[in-house]
């Protein structure tokens, strides 16, 4: 994942920085609001490292998955959906419910 990514999505991503960093206060997400040099900080306060060490400690957690709450949103479903576009059939619409798979109403 991208910061920003995180920073978009800033309160989606509380619960896996606490999975991450168990000390971690949300009052204090609240008031560091997506912003990446002090959250680097912060983790640099919590883990007592260096702010270079908490940076890659960072990164690290980075490479790990999007929370369900930014993968959800209506602006990424919608690119993702315009992007399966290459593997509909010609003639066919991306955006058009398929009753094979059970989501249409029955008639």
């Amino acid at each position: 994942m991208k910061w920003h990514h995180i920073e978009e999505n800033w309160a989606a991503f509380y619960e896996a920085i606490v999975d991450k960093w168990p000390e971690a206060d949300e009052a204090e997400l609240d008031e560091i609001d997506g912003d990446q040099k002090a959250f680097i900080r912060y983790v640099a306060e919590l883990t007592e490292q260096e702010p270079a060490d908490a940076r890659d400690e960072i990164r690290d957690w980075m490479r790990g998955e999007l929370p369900s709450d930014v993968v959800m949103d209506p602006t990424h479903d919608g690119h993702s959906i315009a992007l399966s576009a290459k593997y509909v059939g010609e003639g066919e619409d991306e955006y058009d419910d398929d009753a094979r798979f059970g989501d249409d109403d029955e008639e």
